[in-house]
């Protein structure tokens, strides 16, 4: 609530007549509609009404629709009680992506994985797609269908008062079917609601094309301007205008906001040189109570120490006074998001101790169970954790776009990225300037007599990979490399675009519950405290004192397996412990599979041919291993990213003594090697 001198309070007087009071009203009016719907300030209100930006395109479907939305204010006189009031608010954000590539298909489909993600729904399940006719609709076939489609549509409509609903599907079936009448064709979307925020919106997917398979152009002007006026009008019609008086009622609300309001875009407005005078009220503000207003939230920045009080209301705005509340707001919302998560999560976490790890900060490590997995901007493109951490404290972090792998439940060490080079690039380098620009494995065999074909063969794809990210290296027929003279700075800024793309390496060090840790026959986690391989702080409250706990029944479990003794006060670990349990670990696996498969289990030997069917990965305690099928018997052998592609297809290989295979991919005889 405000201050009592903030308040605002309705003063009863006589009434006034005349051209000027009438048109006071008008403009106060006016303004308070502009402002409450984020369009303009009061200095451009005299200019009549709001024309359509020169930016947005004029061609295309639904232009003749959009003017009339971009000019309207939202605002109406009620017949009866000659009271103004006003269409109820709904935002809508638009992005068009290109879906031309392997690449951007891919990123679409992940794009609708994520959408539909477990939590989004008030229940806190998992969102499901609905259309026109059905509430289950298959993403992947909606994607087969764009497979031909040069672009498509991304709305996210946002209604103000959409927490007074259950859902949101039937509000958006019939906003699409307005869109349709709009654009002359019928559209193919899918879309998913979403109550996991303190806004709930919905995600709306439209494919680029109309009904006749051509590209479906949609004019600026109607995206600007005419999609969130349809929607206006039926959010409106279904729970009635607003009265001018619940308007200023809710711009009283955000005088005492820690956040960047209307109010304060209206004074960065009014401000000349960072100095705003707020003793008199403009000429649209009859009685002034829309300067008190502004008034009430100049003594608040002053009170934030955002503004400097330099005479009778007249105030000079701190220089980052826009950033401040801006991220001031942002932080609220997160904090927000956090209670609400660890709350559905039933941990009783004190906020004292919740932490914001940002990308753009310093960031130190951080370690601990994933709580919940969430998208850090509108579109979905970057995503954050919130982490119950081993230190004590809960931390959100932002991921960039390195979270989709990382399961709900798991234990991860999460450490900022830097953009550095590799060591890979300085040898390169090094080879191509001593061989006028030329890179190639003999000729690196050349300059290093000590490098093996496996480390020469890791160059080789550290070159294939800047290549493809659009690095000026040039392979040549014979199978050599021309390498530019400035190729450390592109390699580096290669680098620096994944950096940013990804801030955070997160390194899953646990799938299991602490519980199964404790008392699992495999490597883990636990065994590396215990022996102090992996020292970091552990409190002694919140989730820290649960690991603590897991490493006492840990400690009392590997003595009663004999894999450790106690002497004294201390427990000291055979030294073949690790060994026996990853043995262990893969023997049980082994008969699991065995038994799944109906196939006999043969271990990879050294030196001995391994081929078949790639059919999938399995993730072990002790890694990662891949499961490789012929005829009647399987094998599992270490999993490497390369190995991603050719799931289902045949692959063959040789295991070295390091452990590490030298691939053969396909049925050809000689075909691409690659050495892991």
């Amino acid at each position: 609530m405000a201050d009592e001198e903030n308040r605002f309070e309705p003063r009863l007087g006589r009434m006034r007549s005349g051209k000027g009071a009438g048109s006071s009203r008008s403009l106060q009016s006016l303004l308070i509609g502009r402002i409450a719907r984020g369009g303009g300030d009061w200095r451009s209100l005299s200019s009549g009404p709001a024309r359509q930006s020169g930016r947005f395109n004029a061609r295309g479907r639904g232009a003749k629709f959009s003017a009339g939305f971009a000019s309207s204010s939202g605002w109406s006189v009620d017949r009866i009680s000659g009271v103004r009031m006003r269409a109820r608010r709904v935002m809508v954000k638009v992005r068009v992506v290109k879906l031309a590539g392997a690449k951007a298909a891919g990123a679409a489909a992940a794009h609708l994985r994520y959408l539909q993600r477990d939590g989004v729904t008030r229940e806190g399940e998992h969102g499901r797609f609905y259309s026109t006719f059905s509430d289950d609709v298959d993403g992947k076939a909606f994607l087969e269908r764009s497979a031909g489609d040069r672009h498509q549509f991304r709305f996210i409509v946002s209604p103000e008062d959409g927490a007074s609903f259950d859902t949101l599907k039937s509000f958006t079936r019939e906003l699409v079917a307005k869109m349709e009448q709009d654009l002359g064709t019928t559209l193919d979307w899918v879309a998913v609601d979403h109550f996991d925020t303190g806004h709930p919106h919905t995600h709306l997917i439209v494919r680029g094309a109309t009904e006749d398979g051509k590209v479906l152009n949609i004019a600026g002007g109607y995206i600007a301007h005419g999609i969130r006026g349809r929607a206006s009008e039926i959010m409106t019609r279904w729970l009635g205008p607003q009265s001018e008086l619940e308007v200023r009622e809710q711009l009283s609300r955000e005088i005492r906001a820690e956040r960047l309001t209307k109010l304060d875009r209206d004074i960065l407005a009014r401000a000349e040189d960072r100095a705003v005078d707020l003793r008199q009220p403009a000429k649209w503000d009859g009685d002034g109570s829309y300067q008190q207003l502004l008034i009430g939230r100049a003594r608040q920045l002053e009170r934030m120490g955002l503004a400097e009080c330099q005479g009778p209301l007249a105030w000079r705005l701190d220089p980052t006074m826009e950033e401040t509340l801006t991220d001031l707001g942002r932080r609220g919302d997160i904090i927000r998001t956090m209670h609400r998560v660890m709350t559905a999560a039933k941990l009783d976490r004190r906020p004292e101790l919740y932490v914001i790890d940002r990308a753009e900060a310093e960031l130190a490590p951080v370690v601990g169970k994933v709580v919940h997995r969430g998208a850090a901007d509108d579109h979905h493109d970057r995503r954050y954790l919130v982490v119950d951490g081993v230190d004590g404290r809960t931390h959100y972090v932002e991921v960039g776009k390195g979270a989709d792998e990382t399961p709900t439940g798991s234990l991860v060490r999460i450490e900022q990225r830097r953009a550095t080079l590799r060591k890979a690039d300085i040898t390169i380098d090094e080879i191509a300037r001593a061989s006028v620009g030329a890179y190639s494995e003999d000729i690196h065999l050349g300059h290093d007599q000590s490098a093996t074909d496996e480390y020469v063969e890791a160059h080789v794809r550290r070159l294939e990979a800047l290549r493809r990210s659009g690095v000026a290296v040039e392979r040549q027929t014979d199978g050599s490399w021309l390498v530019p003279a400035d190729f450390l700075d592109q390699a580096l800024e290669h680098e620096k675009r994944a950096t940013r793309a990804a801030p955070v390496r997160i390194q899953v060090l646990a799938l299991r519950t602490l519980d199964e840790e404790a008392t699992a026959y495999a490597p883990n986690w636990l065994d590396r405290q215990l022996r102090g391989d992996e020292p970091i702080e552990i409190a002694k409250h919140g989730y820290g004192a649960e690991v603590h706990q897991a490493m006492v029944r840990r400690q009392q479990w590997l003595i009663e397996q004999g894999l450790a003794e106690q002497q004294g006060n201390r427990v000291l670990c055979r030294a073949d412990m690790d060994e026996k349990l990853r043995r262990g670990e893969l023997r049980s696996v082994a008969a699991r599979l065995s038994k799944e498969l109906g196939l006999y289990f043969v271990e990879a030997v050294p030196g001995e041919p391994i081929s078949g069917i790639l059919r999938r990965r399995v993730n072990l305690s002790s890694g990662s291993f891949a499961i490789v099928e012929n005829s009647r018997q399987f094998t599992l052998v270490p999993w490497r990213p390369v190995l991603e592609k050719q799931l289902g297809r045949e692959i063959s290989g040789i295991m070295r003594s390091s452990g590490s295979i030298s691939w053969t991919f396909g049925r050809q005889r000689h075909g691409p090697e690659v050495g892991m």
